[in-house]
């Protein structure tokens, strides 16, 4: 026989289950239409599954916030359009319908949610930001969003991160932007834009100034994407943050990009970490930098940027006196970039840089001098550093060939090879041991080490019969002279193209500049009657294929002709090298060529 059950008191809606053991059919029949109201289907037949709890939530005992009069109707009709549609009602939207900010991230939205959301959008006059990232909205969903911003002028910042919006909702997305005028913050990221949609985002920015903040960050934009947002930089006039980081924007495109960022003159923040704009982007940066006077906060992590590039970049920040914040970590940059940014930095009043970011440098002593002697004079200046175990690698000094030895000893003396083999040779068999040959050198004073000898001893001597002849010692210096010509040549073939590249670079970008920079055009207001300004991308493809003329003339064979023929054919001399340490003012012109109007 069971236990009797212990005396503890149920309460269930008001009823009192307590020492109750058995519930007849007919008790159980008057409790239903009270355990009715425990049931999750709601009064339309929909159950709702959002089961979404906050603290704002629990002030309230009936799970609705108390909202002004009228707020009533924008939820029957959120409900309608989210039973039309066929979706669950999200209880968190019902419940701020009223408040200024919005926060439906995850929420799981999707095409269909998002329309619902933009019925009940169109007559809501209290949200000010909407955050809808990760909704899956997709392109279908945005087109109904769209068709509410027209209409709807309270929207001021919007977050569409990681919706899988593509080229069509890029598309879609620049109809909100020619369209609406309230919008001034707008975040893409993570939508798997394209080039095409950098056209698609730059076409509409060129006539949308209300749009102070634009996030692109963790898209698919590459060179084409590039030029295409570099022409943005160079016709928008409203745009001061911008974010590209986690994109793929190098070479050209980041030339271009540097051009639009030299004629820009609103941005004040931009962010370009994690591309690979390389040194060659450095280059086009730096000439940048030397005439932009808005921008205050860069971020050029993770671009591969070496200490080559450090050096291109130093001669930008010489001429700015405007930047406070940059950041240069994830570059591989040793402890000697990091002193000549260091340098550049802290050798000029007028510069004005706060924070400098080389979070994964390591510094050594010096670096550690000068950083405390700039803390006397620039007190605000904050630097980030790995460590303290940098060192500069120094480069062991080779041995020279011991027959490039003998041949200088020889050109000093003024004496040829056969008088030198004379004086050794005592019997004029032309043949000498070689016991007598090494006694010889060391007797002349010739600065040969045991280990250059011993080598010198294994050429002349290959099949080791101890005699030295006169016609191998001859053999060996011709080989010796043609190895060190080819070696020359080599080494003025890779000067040689440096030196192009780098003048490529720099002549696409001034290419560049003068093709965002077309006489004033009279823009039209948004909505304006008047055809709208057509957007091509023609001038700034144009640019880099000027600057590749040159190069496609160029051959192999003829890579060491005379500098002065390439500068002839050029409108711009190389102000700097991504291998000399000269430089030369780009806008000095040559000979008689007329200046290109920048």
């Amino acid at each position: 026989m069971c236990d009797p059950p212990s005396t503890k008191r149920y309460m269930i809606h008001g009823v009192d289950f307590t020492n109750v053991t058995h519930i007849s059919c007919s008790s159980m029949s008057d409790l239903c239409p009270q355990m009715q109201c425990l049931s999750l289907e709601t009064s339309n037949g929909q159950y709702d599954t959002d089961l979404d709890t906050d603290d704002e939530a629990s002030q309230h005992p009936s799970g609705l916030e108390q909202t002004p009069t009228g707020s009533a109707s924008g939820e029957d009709v959120y409900k309608q359009a989210c039973n039309e549609v066929g979706v669950v009602p999200t209880s968190y939207f019902i419940r701020h319908m009223s408040q200024t900010r919005m926060n439906l991230k995850h929420h799981g939205l999707g095409p269909r949610g998002a329309h619902a959301l933009a019925v009940a959008l169109k007559t809501n006059t209290s949200i000010i930001h909407l955050n809808l990232e990760d909704n899956w909205i997709e392109a279908v969903g945005l087109i109904h969003l769209v068709q509410v911003l027209r209409e709807n002028n309270t929207i001021q910042e919007l977050d569409l991160t990681n919706n899988h919006l593509g080229v069509k909702g890029s598309d879609v997305l620049s109809r909100i932007l020619m369209d609406n005028l309230s919008l001034s913050s707008l975040t893409l990221a993570h939508n798997g834009f394209n080039d095409l949609s950098a056209k698609h985002l730059a076409e509409a920015m060129f006539t949308n100034f209300r749009v102070t903040k634009l996030d692109l960050s963790h898209n698919e934009f590459c060179e084409k994407g590039g030029e295409y947002l570099g022409q943005m930089l160079a016709a928008n006039e409203g745009l001061q943050e911008l974010n590209l980081s986690w994109n793929h924007i190098r070479m050209k495109g980041a030339i271009a990009l540097s051009a639009g960022l030299r004629v820009n003159g609103m941005l004040k923040f931009l962010d370009l970490s994690y591309n690979g704009f390389g040194n060659e982007g450095a280059l086009a940066l730096g000439e940048a930098l030397r005439m932009n006077s808005s921008l205050l906060h860069l971020n050029i992590s993770c671009n591969r940027i070496s200490d080559e590039g450090v050096r291109l970049i130093c001669k930008g920040l010489e001429s700015n006196d405007t930047m406070r914040v940059l950041k240069m970590s994830r570059n591989p940059i040793t402890v000697e970039g990091a002193i000549t940014l260091l340098s550049s930095i802290t050798k000029r009043p007028e510069n004005r840089i706060e924070e400098l970011d080389i979070s994964n440098v390591l510094v050594n002593e010096q670096f550690l001098y000068l950083l405390d002697s700039a803390s006397t004079s620039r007190p605000a200046l904050h630097v980030l550093f790995a460590g303290k175990k940098g060192f500069i690698t120094k480069k062991r000094s080779s041995r020279p060939d011991p027959m490039r030895v003998i041949q200088d000893f020889l050109d000093e003396r003024k004496l040829r090879l056969l008088d030198f083999f004379k004086n050794m040779d005592k019997d004029g068999s032309m043949r000498i041991p070689v016991s007598e040959f090494c006694r010889y050198m060391t007797a002349a004073g010739l600065p040969l080490d045991a280990a250059q000898m011993e080598s010198l001893v294994q050429r002349l001597d290959k099949d080791q019969t101890g005699i030295i002849d006169y016609r191998v010692l001859v053999d060996s210096r011709k080989k010796m002279v043609k190895e060190q010509r080819k070696q020359q040549r080599r080494r003025e073939r890779r000067e040689n193209q440096e030196r192009k590249r780098s003048e490529r670079a720099l002549k696409s970008f001034h290419n560049a500049v003068r093709a965002l920079t077309p006489p004033h055009v009279q823009r039209e207001a948004p909505g304006s009657s008047s055809s709208s300004v057509h957007f091509s991308v023609t001038p700034c493809s144009s640019w880099y294929q000027e600057g590749e003329q040159a190069d496609e003339v160029s051959d192999p064979h003829i890579q060491n002709a005379d500098s002065e023929d390439l500068d002839a054919e050029c409108s711009y001399q190389s102000h700097w090298s991504l291998t000399s340490q000269s430089h030369s003012d780009p806008t000095t012109p040559k000979k008689n060529t007329p200046m290109p109007q920048v």
